[in-house]
């Protein structure tokens, strides 16, 4: 048997919420509705029955001294003689029924859901609000949970009693023994369902499409998961509910990119505005920002409007607008526009062309991440 902290991945001495962010880690990887493989769902299994074991003191402190399903066997070094004694003299319940020969509860916490939404980069600058139809289950409305038909109720299982456990004898090398066993007839719950509810067909809950109102906070990121705790699956027989994970996915903008909580943008700028200064309006995503272009600007180089960006998710302050200016030089000129130019360059004194030392600039980054 798999050892519980090894299957969480933490150490003997791990506190509580090590534990609960080891298993949180693992859940997410391993949810059915996240990882379809088969393999993930047995492992689901061990990691949330090792979870239950740790995360309760009580069980945890039974576990550490060996009892209960310890692979260090039952306590002081006697090879698991506790759990052979439980077995045959009643204390251990077995598969289905509970501990101590304790009946199981039909009242189970829900499974977890996960949905994505798709945002705008727009909507990341301040945050957003979106209402999410789920599709997962839900208190019946017929039987509130009870899984009955309205006007009936469990009845005592007549099998073994409302005890949940049954008791088989058997034969073995030390002579005929006595097994606790889960009640087949109860499948370990006690009580029996003589009359199931019809609308839920006994099972306390029923799959529908309900609807989530969410306060999307700005600065998201692509691949963030925020949490809705109770916000997930009712559990069956009307059980707490699991927690809703919604999954965020930024998609690309045609002319803004996003570095960190700054805006990234690309201006393309006349040869004569570089030459002689200008002023200019682009349209931000909230609204309009005047940009001063200076004379004899280059190409490459960056204009930045302070607090323009992306509010932090964390934090109130607002990232910068960052603009790269791209200097754009006419391909044809007619007759009269190149004598012009040619008198430029004559009274300028223009150097000839010459090698440079090569270099990565940061338009270049900025060009490069936003293509990217």
């Amino acid at each position: 048997m798999a050892d519980h902290y090894e299957t969480l991945g933490v150490a003997r001495d791990a506190s509580q919420e090590d534990i609960k962010k080891a298993y949180r880690k693992l859940a997410r990887r391993l949810h059915p509705d996240v990882n379809p493989e088969p393999q993930a769902a047995e492992d689901f299994k061990a990691v949330t029955h090792a979870y239950d074991v740790l995360s309760d003191p009580e069980q945890r402190r039974r576990y550490d001294m060996g009892g209960d399903d310890s692979p260090f066997g039952g306590g002081a070094g006697f090879g698991g003689f506790g759990d052979i004694f439980e077995t045959f003299f009643g204390g251990g319940a077995g598969g289905g029924a509970g501990r101590g020969g304790r009946p199981r509860s039909r009242r189970e916490r829900g499974q977890d859901a996960l949905v994505r939404v798709t945002l705008e980069l727009g909507d990341v600058v301040f945050g957003t609000h979106r209402d999410i139809e789920v599709d997962t289950a839900v208190l019946c409305e017929t039987c509130h949970g009870s899984c009955c038909q309205p006007g009936t109720s469990p009845q005592t299982c007549d099998i073994c009693g409302g005890t949940g456990h049954v008791q088989r004898q058997v034969r073995s090398l030390l002579g005929n023994m006595v097994t606790m066993q889960p009640c087949g007839a109860c499948q370990g719950y006690g009580t029996v369902i003589p009359h199931p509810c019809p609308t839920c067909s006994g099972q306390g809950r029923v799959r529908s499409r309900r609807t989530v109102s969410l306060d999307i906070p700005a600065g998201v990121e692509t691949g963030l998961r925020l949490q809705l705790p109770g916000s997930g699956e009712v559990g069956p027989a009307g059980g707490p509910n699991g927690d809703l994970y919604v999954e965020v996915t930024v998609a690309p903008h045609p002319v803004f990119s996003r570095d960190g909580d700054d805006l990234l943008a690309t201006l393309e700028v006349s040869m004569t505005d570089a030459i002689l200064g200008t002023t200019t309006s682009i349209d931000a995503l909230d609204g309009e920002v005047e940009v001063e272009v200076r004379a004899g600007i280059q190409s490459g180089e960056i204009l930045t409007v302070k607090e323009r960006g992306i509010t932090g998710l964390r934090t109130s302050r607002r990232g910068d607008l960052r603009v790269g200016v791209q200097v754009v030089t006419p391909t044809k000129v007619d007759h009269k526009t190149r004598q012009l130019l040619e008198e430029l360059a004559r009274r300028t004194k223009a150097p000839e062309p010459r090698l440079a030392e090569f270099h990565q600039g940061l338009f270049s980054k900025l060009r490069d991440r936003f293509r990217g």
